[in-house]
């Protein structure tokens, strides 16, 4: 069914799904936060493919008697109306959107429990927003394990000749210092660094994950899999290094968009667009036994 939030600056669709229920019964809930990129509530990326590791995550879910509400993020998909402009968008916009959510579903007094899977970008998001909605538990789903600007510079260094990389840094540094610039980047680095994009760049690079999953107050688990190309399991492990009371879970051959896949680059790009290839069950179980216990 529907499960629409209206926003200051437009609606923001979404779907929410619940088990079987009998009169008077309260169940968990858990609302799925996508990744990065234009991914929508399903976990299908316009650039990528279809394959539905969302829905199918939530599907599974509500088979284990957790409702699931997940939504097309400000700018995406059915919520592309609600997007302000890039010059005004800043990460906190994505961060209130799910507090905004969040809250929404706590109103409902159907729910035993509201917990956070964050998948990709999402965990960050999920994890700041656990702090300020005051959730019962939080997943981080293939979440980085530290800061945006380190994770940048590692990526870039692979890509960027010497003396373009040497820019590169000094343009990171002012922005990680809340400063925009006027120089203009180097055309290998104009879309990366275009002004317009800079003030929401300074308000995502003063994020570090391990500090922020270190705030939480709730019970956190860390999924990671481990045939994932974008995600390794060395973030997992340093988000579970900075929270040690996290429970941290490591799903063998399991790739990004929660596929069974082996580390093969044919296979990895084909499950990112193949919707009828099921998410593997260990994440459900993993995820569905932390939920059930936030009720109990």
């Amino acid at each position: 069914m529907p499960f629409n939030y209206v926003s200051t600056n437009g609606t923001i669709y979404g779907t929410l799904e619940e088990p079987q229920m009998t009169t008077g019964q309260r169940v968990p809930v858990v609302l799925l936060i996508a990744g990065s990129g234009p991914t929508d509530r399903d976990g299908n990326n316009t650039m990528a493919g279809s394959n539905n590791s969302l829905k199918l995550l939530a599907d599974a879910l509500v088979k284990r008697g957790i409702a699931v509400v997940r939504y097309d993020k400000r700018g995406i998909a059915a919520s592309a109306k609600a997007m302000v402009s890039e010059s005004d968008l800043r990460f906190e916009t994505y961060i209130d959107d799910a507090v905004g959510i969040i809250r929404q579903i706590q109103s409902n007094a159907r729910y035993s429990s509201v917990a956070i899977v964050g998948h990709s970008e999402g965990s960050l998001i999920g994890m700041v927003a656990a702090q300020k909605a005051g959730v019962q538990g939080f997943v981080s789903l293939a979440g980085v394990g530290f800061p945006a600007g380190q994770i940048l510079r590692k990526q870039l260094a692979k890509q960027l000749p010497p003396n373009v990389l040497q820019e590169c840094e000094k343009l990171l540094s002012e922005l990680e210092a809340g400063k925009t610039t006027s120089t203009p980047p180097p055309m290998m680095l104009a879309s990366l660094f275009r002004p317009s994009v800079q003030p929401y760049m300074i308000s995502w690079l003063r994020y570090d994950p391990r500090e922020e999953i270190k705030r939480l107050n709730c019970p956190a688990l860390i999924l990671q899999g481990m045939t994932d190309i974008q995600v390794s399991v060395e973030d997992a492990q340093s988000l579970a290094a900075a929270n040690t009371k996290a429970s941290m879970i490591l799903v063998n051959g399991m790739n990004h968009v929660l596929k069974a896949v082996s580390a093969d680059m044919k296979e990895q790009v084909a499950s990112y667009s193949n919707p009828m290839l099921p998410v593997v069950p260990a994440l459900v179980d993993g995820i569905a036994k932390f939920v059930l216990a936030l009720s109990k």
